[in-house]
């Protein structure tokens, strides 16, 4: 059997081909987690919630079928962000409300994961709520980037990509709305993809056609990620916006090396400042997709709405889904998840029919735009990892902003016009920090946005950068 130290630097595609192949036991992986976990986790704080016991009971009645009948993950470990439910295990969503929140049932996602063979053994720290794109909570407090201990590692699936970037986890479960996938992986030196909606089916919550948040995959690799994303999908009645699993899978996608004919790159769509540092780290890397032959231009399409039309409906989505709470628990949240259902709370139906009709005439454009465009890049995140005693990002090239989620337009603006992306590694700032570069695809293109990042993955050389031991001391 492979050491502790090869099991946890091999990629989740080569640990399933040995587990299929009996070289490895789902109880070997958790004994070299638990290990690795207890090295490494009082650093970084990225999955508070620990789950062993249940995970070994899992994995002892996973083991009782034959090789080949254990699911497309075969009994590989998996984290689940603390925002959704594990049966029988605590499930805080970051707030002192929850803290003690043990649920009977399962989300139907969390259901479809372990009957495609994966096994949960932890959940991983998340901001009260997902509110906010840096870790932190009352409950368990911030989760560190482990590049620089002394740096956000982002939000909200914050602990998913700590777990991932330290050797904690060979895949990770999280969600994104506005861009809480595709933020950490960017900081954490992750892979981190926003699906289409309806591609990961999950329990409604609130609202049974809300759109703006979906659940999706993190990984080390697109090839990883591929895989994850094949395991997490598929039509589920409980979901009437889930869509049919495909006929060919994702990770085939991601291996057919089918290219991109031609590719936009942009700075900032637009619509925010970004960091001359990201800027330059992220239009160097878009530019070495012509090393494949691949056009590269300069373009983006036209999304001058998307802050207030991202404002308007994450409020209401607030207001629908938290006013309870902000009615008989006011005490317990944090000022901006107040802040945000106070915001829902005052909307009128005029500013929902503008900020829909918005939304509608963004997405009609990004479909032209994608009529001359295979895909789109930019950069993932508009700064690098900030000091993790910051909450938010306040501004950015010398624009201040007016909340703390307008620093997030890069991503979000993506999130409304219900593309799929996803953050890849591209590069390092001159302080060592990662830095990420988000690929775009037209709607339910997925299987061209995995063909393209692995395109652009191989050219970069930078798949092998993870895991790494948490640097620097906390101050």
């Amino acid at each position: 059997m492979p050491s502790d130290q090869a099991l946890i630097r091999s990629t989740a595609c080569t640990i399933v081909g040995q587990l299929n192949s009996s070289e490895v036991t789902p109880l070997d992986l958790l004994d070299a987690l638990e290990k690795r976990i207890a090295e490494v986790d009082r650093k970084t704080n990225a999955l508070p919630i620990l789950c062993f016991d249940r995970a070994r009971s899992h994995a002892k009645a996973l083991m009782q079928k034959p090789p080949g009948e254990r699911g497309l993950l075969a009994g590989l470990p998996i984290p689940i962000k603390d925002l959704t439910n594990v049966a029988g295990v605590r499930t805080t969503q970051g707030s002192p409300i929850y803290k003690d929140n043990i649920p009977a049932n399962s989300d139907i996602l969390v259901d479809l994961i372990e009957s495609n063979g994966g096994v949960v053994f932890a959940k991983s720290n998340t901001p009260e709520f997902g509110a906010g794109a840096n870790t932190f909570n009352e409950v368990f407090g911030p989760t560190r980037n482990p590049w620089d201990l002394s740096r956000s590692a982002a939000g909200s699936s914050g602990g998913a990509a700590v777990a991932l970037a330290t050797g904690m986890a060979w895949l990770a479960h999280g969600s994104d709305m506005g861009g809480s996938l595709r933020n950490p992986a960017s900081f954490c030196g992750v892979v981190g993809l926003r699906p289409s909606i309806g591609r990961v089916p999950h329990t409604p919550a609130a609202k049974i056609d809300r759109t703006l948040g979906v659940q999706g995959p993190m990984a080390r690799n697109v090839e990883d990620l591929a895989l994850f994303l094949d395991a997490m999908s598929g039509e589920h009645p409980a979901d009437p916006l889930s869509l049919p699993r495909l006929p060919t899978s994702f990770l085939s996608a991601a291996r057919s090396g089918n290219k991109p004919k031609r590719i936009a790159y942009s700075a900032d769509l637009g619509i925010t400042p970004v960091d001359p540092e990201v800027a330059a780290i992220t239009r160097k890397a878009a530019s070495r997709f012509a090393e494949a032959g691949v056009l590269v231009e300069e373009a983006h399409p036209d999304l001058r709405e998307a802050h207030e039309c991202f404002h308007v409906l994450r409020a209401f989505d607030f207001a629908i889904s938290k006013a309870a709470l902000l009615r008989n628990k006011r005490e317990y949240l944090k000022p901006e998840v107040i802040w945000n259902i106070e915001e829902g709370l005052k909307l009128s139906v005029e500013q929902l029919e503008r900020a829909e009709a918005q939304r509608l005439a963004m997405t009609t454009r990004t479909l032209e735009f994608f009529k001359n465009y295979d895909l789109l890049l930019t950069p993932a995140t508009i700064v690098p990892p900030f000091p993790i005693e910051h909450r938010y990002v306040g501004e950015c090239a010398g624009k201040k902003f007016d909340n703390y989620v307008e620093w997030l337009g890069i991503v979000y603006a993506i999130t409304l016009v219900c593309c799929p992306a996803l953050s890849l590694p591209c590069g390092f700032t001159a302080s060592g920090l990662p830095v990420g570069l988000q690929i775009v695809a037209p709607s339910r293109g997925e299987a061209a946005l995995f063909a393209g990042a692995k395109v652009l993955e191989d050219v970069l050389g930078m798949r092998h950068a993870t895991p790494i031991d948490p640097r620097g001391s906390a101050r």
